[in-house]
């Protein structure tokens, strides 16, 4: 299957990072998912129940990032991903979070994982 659902820039606010002082803030995250869903059968039936509801994933995305308050992008990535192809059974996902300001230099630092099988 080579059909997608995307979700680009998707911004949480959360408790992220190792520092005691980001403990005690929200700090903002980007959030892309590229997932795999067969998207011939809410095309042809114009069905919405047929169709990976982008609405309910982005709404997971945040109160799981919300709720985790993770110290690490990785563990955030890691646990999300395996939340979203357990409770909207995405076969294969790409997902990027990136974490803007994190370093001065640049626009943002992050970290992009895929898990699952496409085809």
């Amino acid at each position: 299957m080579t059909d997608s659902v995307l979700i680009e820039g998707l911004a949480v606010e959360t408790v992220i990072g190792v520092y005691d002082w980001e403990r005690d803030i929200t700090q903002r995250l980007l959030v892309d998912l590229d997932m795999a869903w067969d998207n011939a059968a809410p095309a042809a039936t114009d069905d919405v129940a047929q169709a990976l509801d982008y609405a309910a994933v982005s709404e997971r995305v945040v109160s799981y990032l919300d709720e985790l308050r993770p110290q690490l992008l990785e563990t955030a990535a890691e646990g999300l991903a395996a939340c979203l192809q357990e409770e909207f059974g995405v076969r294969w996902l790409a997902l990027t979070i990136r974490k803007p300001g994190a370093v001065p230099q640049a626009r943002s630092v992050g970290v992009r994982i895929e898990r699952g099988q496409r085809s």
